[in-house]
Protein backbone atom coordinates (compact mmCIF):
# COMPACT_ATOMS: atom_id res chain seq x y z
CA UNK A 1 0.00 0.00 0.00
CA UNK A 2 3.20 2.67 0.36
CA UNK A 3 4.33 4.20 -2.58
CA UNK A 4 7.73 3.47 -3.71
CA UNK A 5 8.66 6.43 -5.06
CA UNK A 6 7.74 8.37 -2.04
CA UNK A 7 9.31 6.20 0.60
CA UNK A 8 13.19 5.92 -0.79
CA UNK A 9 15.51 6.42 2.30
CA UNK A 10 17.40 9.80 2.11
CA UNK A 11 20.61 9.76 0.79
CA UNK A 12 23.90 8.51 2.68
CA UNK A 13 24.52 10.86 5.47
CA UNK A 14 21.83 13.01 5.15
CA UNK A 15 19.92 13.92 8.19
CA UNK A 16 16.57 12.04 8.54
CA UNK A 17 13.56 14.72 8.71
CA UNK A 18 11.14 13.90 11.20
CA UNK A 19 7.77 15.54 10.39
CA UNK A 20 4.56 15.09 13.11
CA UNK A 21 1.35 13.62 11.54
CA UNK A 22 -2.00 14.18 12.93
CA UNK A 23 -5.32 11.26 12.41
CA UNK A 24 -8.66 10.45 13.36
CA UNK A 25 -9.13 6.93 14.80
CA UNK A 26 -12.37 5.47 15.19
CA UNK A 27 -13.16 1.94 16.85
CA UNK A 28 -15.68 -0.22 18.17
CA UNK A 29 -14.30 -0.78 21.89
CA UNK A 30 -16.17 -3.68 23.41
CA UNK A 31 -13.33 -6.49 22.74
CA UNK A 32 -10.27 -3.85 23.95
CA UNK A 33 -9.20 -2.92 27.63
CA UNK A 34 -9.49 0.36 26.70
CA UNK A 35 -7.35 2.61 24.31
CA UNK A 36 -3.96 2.55 26.81
CA UNK A 37 -1.58 0.06 25.76
CA UNK A 38 -1.70 -2.64 28.68
CA UNK A 39 0.90 -5.12 29.94
CA UNK A 40 1.80 -7.92 27.14
CA UNK A 41 -1.35 -9.76 26.05
CA UNK A 42 -4.49 -7.43 27.04
CA UNK A 43 -5.33 -5.90 23.58
CA UNK A 44 -5.57 -2.00 23.24
CA UNK A 45 -6.44 0.17 20.94
CA UNK A 46 -3.09 2.13 21.36
CA UNK A 47 -1.18 -1.32 20.67
CA UNK A 48 -2.89 -2.13 17.48
CA UNK A 49 -2.90 1.24 16.22
CA UNK A 50 0.86 1.71 16.84
CA UNK A 51 1.70 -1.93 15.31
CA UNK A 52 -0.34 -1.12 12.00
CA UNK A 53 1.46 2.50 11.61
CA UNK A 54 4.83 1.08 11.94
CA UNK A 55 4.15 -1.22 9.35
CA UNK A 56 3.79 1.52 7.12
CA UNK A 57 6.72 4.13 8.40
CA UNK A 58 8.78 0.72 8.66
CA UNK A 59 10.22 1.94 11.84
CA UNK A 60 8.04 2.10 15.62
CA UNK A 61 5.79 4.33 15.67
CA UNK A 62 4.31 5.99 19.30
CA UNK A 63 1.01 7.52 19.37
CA UNK A 64 0.07 10.32 21.58
CA UNK A 65 -4.27 10.80 22.07
CA UNK A 66 -6.61 13.06 22.85
CA UNK A 67 -8.05 11.53 25.96
CA UNK A 68 -7.99 7.70 26.95
CA UNK A 69 -11.03 5.97 26.98
CA UNK A 70 -11.82 3.02 29.18
CA UNK A 71 -12.85 -0.59 28.48
CA UNK A 72 -15.32 -0.91 26.51
CA UNK A 73 -15.60 2.28 25.36
CA UNK A 74 -15.55 3.66 21.83
CA UNK A 75 -14.80 6.68 19.26
CA UNK A 76 -15.96 7.78 16.16
CA UNK A 77 -13.29 10.84 16.00
CA UNK A 78 -10.22 10.00 18.59
CA UNK A 79 -7.45 12.11 17.18
CA UNK A 80 -3.77 11.05 17.78
CA UNK A 81 -0.37 12.16 16.45
CA UNK A 82 3.12 10.61 15.75
CA UNK A 83 6.49 11.79 14.93
CA UNK A 84 7.78 9.84 11.48
CA UNK A 85 10.81 10.07 9.35
CA UNK A 86 9.31 8.01 6.70
CA UNK A 87 7.92 10.54 3.29
CA UNK A 88 3.86 9.23 3.10
CA UNK A 89 0.84 10.53 1.38
CA UNK A 90 -1.77 10.78 3.54
CA UNK A 91 -3.82 8.74 1.49
CA UNK A 92 -0.75 5.90 2.08
CA UNK A 93 -0.89 6.34 5.78
CA UNK A 94 -5.02 5.73 5.53
CA UNK A 95 -4.67 2.68 3.13
CA UNK A 96 -1.92 1.58 4.46
CA UNK A 97 -2.38 1.67 8.15
CA UNK A 98 -6.59 0.23 7.82
CA UNK A 99 -5.14 -2.70 5.78
CA UNK A 100 -2.95 -3.58 8.77
CA UNK A 101 -5.97 -2.14 11.69
CA UNK A 102 -8.53 -5.62 12.99
CA UNK A 103 -12.40 -4.66 11.36
CA UNK A 104 -13.11 -2.86 14.76
CA UNK A 105 -10.70 0.20 13.92
CA UNK A 106 -9.83 2.03 11.18
CA UNK A 107 -8.20 5.94 10.51
CA UNK A 108 -10.84 8.20 8.76
CA UNK A 109 -8.11 10.84 7.83
CA UNK A 110 -5.04 11.76 8.31
CA UNK A 111 -2.66 15.10 7.41
CA UNK A 112 0.62 16.37 7.84
CA UNK A 113 0.68 19.04 11.00
CA UNK A 114 3.13 21.29 12.81
CA UNK A 115 5.20 20.14 15.26
CA UNK A 116 3.26 22.81 17.49
CA UNK A 117 0.49 20.18 17.84
CA UNK A 118 -0.30 17.63 20.09
CA UNK A 119 -3.42 16.05 20.19
CA UNK A 120 -4.26 15.56 23.86
CA UNK A 121 -2.31 19.63 24.89
CA UNK A 122 -3.47 21.21 22.15
CA UNK A 123 -7.03 19.93 22.57
CA UNK A 124 -9.82 22.93 23.98
CA UNK A 125 -12.62 20.47 24.43
CA UNK A 126 -13.86 16.75 24.31
CA UNK A 127 -17.42 15.49 23.34
CA UNK A 128 -19.67 12.17 23.91
CA UNK A 129 -22.58 10.90 22.80
CA UNK A 130 -23.91 8.28 25.12
CA UNK A 131 -26.79 6.23 23.21
CA UNK A 132 -29.45 4.54 25.04
CA UNK A 133 -31.64 2.05 23.29
CA UNK A 134 -34.95 2.74 25.06
CA UNK A 135 -37.30 -0.17 24.76
CA UNK A 136 -39.05 -2.86 26.72
CA UNK A 137 -37.51 -5.49 24.42
CA UNK A 138 -33.75 -6.62 24.48
CA UNK A 139 -32.17 -5.63 21.26
CA UNK A 140 -30.45 -8.01 19.07
CA UNK A 141 -28.39 -5.30 16.82
CA UNK A 142 -25.63 -2.98 18.53
CA UNK A 143 -25.95 -5.05 21.77
CA UNK A 144 -22.27 -3.92 22.94
CA UNK A 145 -22.43 -0.77 21.32
CA UNK A 146 -25.82 1.02 22.94
CA UNK A 147 -27.07 1.04 26.62
CA UNK A 148 -30.08 -0.81 26.66
CA UNK A 149 -32.58 0.17 29.14
CA UNK A 150 -36.37 -1.54 29.32
CA UNK A 151 -38.14 0.76 31.35
CA UNK A 152 -40.02 3.90 30.12
CA UNK A 153 -37.49 7.17 29.92
CA UNK A 154 -39.36 10.86 30.35
CA UNK A 155 -36.98 12.97 28.51
CA UNK A 156 -38.58 16.29 29.38
CA UNK A 157 -37.43 15.14 33.17
CA UNK A 158 -33.54 14.24 32.44
CA UNK A 159 -33.52 17.42 30.13
CA UNK A 160 -34.68 19.33 33.33
CA UNK A 161 -31.77 17.74 35.55
CA UNK A 162 -29.22 17.80 33.20
CA UNK A 163 -29.58 21.76 33.38
CA UNK A 164 -28.32 21.80 36.92
CA UNK A 165 -24.52 20.10 35.67
CA UNK A 166 -23.82 22.74 32.79
CA UNK A 167 -21.51 25.33 33.56
CA UNK A 168 -18.17 25.34 35.79
CA UNK A 169 -18.57 23.06 39.04
CA UNK A 170 -17.09 20.40 41.32
CA UNK A 171 -17.61 16.97 39.78
CA UNK A 172 -16.45 14.99 42.32
CA UNK A 173 -19.67 13.33 42.85
CA UNK A 174 -19.60 11.97 39.05
CA UNK A 175 -15.96 10.80 38.62
CA UNK A 176 -15.07 7.32 39.59
CA UNK A 177 -13.53 7.03 43.19
CA UNK A 178 -10.18 5.85 41.84
CA UNK A 179 -9.85 8.80 39.58
CA UNK A 180 -6.63 10.34 39.36
CA UNK A 181 -7.54 13.41 38.14
CA UNK A 182 -5.86 16.64 39.88
CA UNK A 183 -8.96 18.15 39.96
CA UNK A 184 -12.65 17.93 40.16
CA UNK A 185 -13.74 21.13 39.16
CA UNK A 186 -14.77 20.87 35.45
CA UNK A 187 -16.46 23.15 32.66
CA UNK A 188 -19.59 21.36 30.86
CA UNK A 189 -20.46 23.74 27.80
CA UNK A 190 -23.57 21.65 26.45
CA UNK A 191 -25.72 19.17 27.57
CA UNK A 192 -28.39 17.78 25.51
CA UNK A 193 -30.72 14.76 25.65
CA UNK A 194 -32.13 14.43 21.90
CA UNK A 195 -34.65 11.48 20.93
CA UNK A 196 -33.88 9.69 17.54
CA UNK A 197 -36.25 6.99 16.99
CA UNK A 198 -35.91 4.80 19.97
CA UNK A 199 -32.67 6.35 20.94
CA UNK A 200 -32.16 8.66 23.05
CA UNK A 201 -28.74 10.65 23.00
CA UNK A 202 -26.98 12.34 25.56
CA UNK A 203 -24.81 15.00 23.58
CA UNK A 204 -22.16 16.67 26.16
CA UNK A 205 -19.30 18.63 25.78
CA UNK A 206 -16.97 19.99 28.43
CA UNK A 207 -12.96 21.28 28.37
CA UNK A 208 -12.15 17.98 29.96
CA UNK A 209 -13.80 14.78 31.39
CA UNK A 210 -13.23 13.11 34.85
CA UNK A 211 -13.08 9.25 35.11
CA UNK A 212 -16.24 7.55 34.71
CA UNK A 213 -18.13 11.14 34.90
CA UNK A 214 -20.06 10.85 31.45
CA UNK A 215 -20.86 7.00 32.67
CA UNK A 216 -22.11 8.59 36.33
CA UNK A 217 -23.55 11.31 34.57
CA UNK A 218 -25.78 9.14 32.25
CA UNK A 219 -26.77 6.06 35.41
CA UNK A 220 -27.99 9.61 37.53
CA UNK A 221 -30.14 10.72 34.51
CA UNK A 222 -31.42 7.49 33.83
CA UNK A 223 -32.64 6.99 36.99
CA UNK A 224 -34.34 10.16 37.61
CA UNK A 225 -35.96 9.42 34.03
CA UNK A 226 -37.52 6.45 34.86
CA UNK A 227 -38.55 7.82 37.87
CA UNK A 228 -36.60 6.03 40.80
CA UNK A 229 -35.37 9.35 41.65
CA UNK A 230 -37.09 13.09 41.56
CA UNK A 231 -36.05 15.44 39.18
CA UNK A 232 -33.74 17.69 41.90
CA UNK A 233 -31.47 14.46 42.71
CA UNK A 234 -28.96 15.48 40.15
CA UNK A 235 -28.63 18.66 41.86
CA UNK A 236 -28.07 17.25 45.27
CA UNK A 237 -25.56 14.88 44.15
CA UNK A 238 -23.81 17.53 42.57
CA UNK A 239 -23.89 19.38 45.50
CA UNK A 240 -23.07 16.41 47.99
CA UNK A 241 -19.58 16.06 46.54
CA UNK A 242 -19.35 12.67 47.52
CA UNK A 243 -19.14 9.42 45.08
CA UNK A 244 -21.51 7.66 46.90
CA UNK A 245 -24.07 9.71 46.55
CA UNK A 246 -24.54 9.15 42.89
CA UNK A 247 -25.51 6.10 41.99
CA UNK A 248 -25.11 3.50 39.51
CA UNK A 249 -22.45 3.86 36.82
CA UNK A 250 -23.70 3.71 33.14
CA UNK A 251 -22.15 0.62 31.24
CA UNK A 252 -19.55 1.43 29.48
CA UNK A 253 -21.30 -0.03 25.75
CA UNK A 254 -22.98 3.15 25.17
CA UNK A 255 -20.27 5.74 25.33
CA UNK A 256 -18.43 7.31 22.24
CA UNK A 257 -15.66 9.96 22.03
CA UNK A 258 -17.24 11.89 19.31
CA UNK A 259 -15.43 15.19 18.26
CA UNK A 260 -12.21 16.79 19.84
CA UNK A 261 -11.86 20.74 19.89
CA UNK A 262 -8.71 22.51 18.81
CA UNK A 263 -7.76 26.36 17.51
CA UNK A 264 -9.00 26.85 14.37
CA UNK A 265 -5.47 27.50 12.73
CA UNK A 266 -4.54 23.98 13.04
CA UNK A 267 -7.45 23.28 9.68
CA UNK A 268 -8.00 19.63 11.06
CA UNK A 269 -10.32 17.99 8.89
CA UNK A 270 -14.31 17.92 9.78
CA UNK A 271 -16.17 14.67 9.52
CA UNK A 272 -20.26 13.91 10.73
CA UNK A 273 -20.78 13.46 14.24
CA UNK A 274 -20.87 9.62 15.14
CA UNK A 275 -21.34 6.75 15.81
CA UNK A 276 -22.08 6.32 11.82
CA UNK A 277 -25.58 5.02 12.39
CA UNK A 278 -26.83 8.35 13.96
CA UNK A 279 -24.78 9.94 11.32
CA UNK A 280 -28.53 11.60 9.92
CA UNK A 281 -29.05 13.16 13.61
CA UNK A 282 -29.11 16.98 13.83
CA UNK A 283 -25.96 18.38 15.38
CA UNK A 284 -27.36 20.25 18.29
CA UNK A 285 -24.49 22.58 17.97
CA UNK A 286 -25.29 23.88 14.46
Amino acid sequence: MVDNAVSQAAAPGAAAVVSRVAACVEYRGSAYRGWQRQQKGVPSVQEAVEKALSRVANHPVQIFCAGRTDAGVHASCQVIHFDSDAVRSPRNWIHGANANLPPDISLSWVMPIGQDFHARFSAEARRYRYVIYNDPIRPAHLAHEVTWNYRPLDLERMRAAAKVLVGTHDFTSYRAVGCQAKSPIKTIHHLELIEFGRFIVLDIRANAFLHHMVRNIAGVLMQIGCGEQPVDWAAQVLAARDRAQGGLTAPAYGLYLVDVTYPAHFELPQRYLGPHFLSALPDVLD
